[in-house]
């Protein structure tokens, strides 16, 4: 039977892979940062484990993050939409991830998986799952999109045909800056709100997405860390990062729940690249490689 304590199991030595697999690709060790917020200093009490790289040799900045956090009432913002569970004791975990990879040819990538669970005596727990992961690219290459998608859709074949497709729209929605009228990136998964497998089999449908993103991300950042680049992609790169940071902070849900509950902000905002540039009403030259980006990346496609 799937329990809390086991989908905290599964999601520490999920951040502990993760971050063995990064560090391989590296050279250099990630910080560990354990925090406490106990009982009484906040309507959120829990803690985490915070793991991040930052000037390393392949990563600029990366972090990866575990968290597991309850209260006995939700915050106003997020009660507001979920009726259901007023009054209920709940509880949340997740591993969270970003890597900003220093070669600008090295595209970023964001993964998370979560588990929800609220309760109430004499009554049924509500809980789901959710999580995705998608990829950043500056300089777009077509066989870094195939194999990422790719791999996305393994992860969800054992579970259901209709996975995919959904979850790949959704992804394309979500990760969409409508201010900007551009997507983020070249997409991946993404699902919320997800029992409709039942309890072991949505939790084997999370592990299997966890599981993936190294094999996923992984053989990119290999791929890319080394290409020559100059000053131009860099220029470049930091440019698009700053798309990253309005995403985080405008319309991110997970980063907006966090800040507004009284989350932890050193853990929330690891995600945040580390050097960024905005400019005035800025256009890359026709026909040059950063106007592919938009021309043939920043649209949605079936990459799979």
């Amino acid at each position: 039977m799937t329990t809390p304590h086991l989908v905290k199991s599964y999601l520490l030595d999920l951040q502990a892979r993760i971050v063995g697999a990064l560090e391989q690709v590296d050279g250099k060790p990630f910080l560990v940062d354990q925090w406490e917020r106990p009982h009484g200093t906040s309507p959120i009490a829990g803690g985490g484990i915070s793991r991040i790289l930052e000037e390393g040799n392949v990563l600029e900045r990366g972090g990866v993050g575990f968290s597991h956090v309850s209260g006995d009432a939700l915050p106003p913002t997020a009660a507001a939409n979920r009726p259901e569970l007023a009054g209920r004791r709940w509880e949340a975990m997740g591993v969270s991830l970003v890597m900003h990879p220093r070669n600008p040819y090295a595209p970023t990538s964001h993964m998370n998986v979560r588990f929800f669970i609220a309760s109430k005596e004499g009554e049924e727990p509500v809980w789901w799952f959710g999580g995705g992961m998608d990829l950043t690219p500056y300089y777009g290459f077509e066989e870094d999109a195939v194999h990422f998608h790719r791999t996305c859709r393994e992860a969800l074949a054992p579970f259901g045909e209709d996975l995919h497709p959904r979850f790949k729209k959704w992804c394309d929605d979500y990760f969409y800056l409508k201010h900007r009228k551009e997507p983020r990136g070249v997409g991946g998964i993404f699902f919320d709100d997800f029992h409709a497998l039942g309890l072991e089999q949505s939790f084997a449908m999370m592990r299997s997405v966890g599981d993936h993103f190294i094999d996923a991300y992984i053989p990119l950042l290999q791929r890319r860390k080394d290409t020559p680049y100059g000053e131009r992609e860099r220029d470049f790169q930091a440019y698009r990062r700053g798309r990253y940071v309005e995403f985080n902070l405008v319309l991110d849900r997970g980063t907006l729940f966090g800040l507004q509950s009284g989350g932890r902000t050193e853990s929330i905002l690891m995600s945040m690249p580390p050097v960024v540039k905005w400019r005035y009403d800025w256009h890359p030259e026709p026909g040059s490689p950063e106007a592919r980006l938009y021309t043939d990346f920043l649209t949605p496609r079936e990459w799979a």
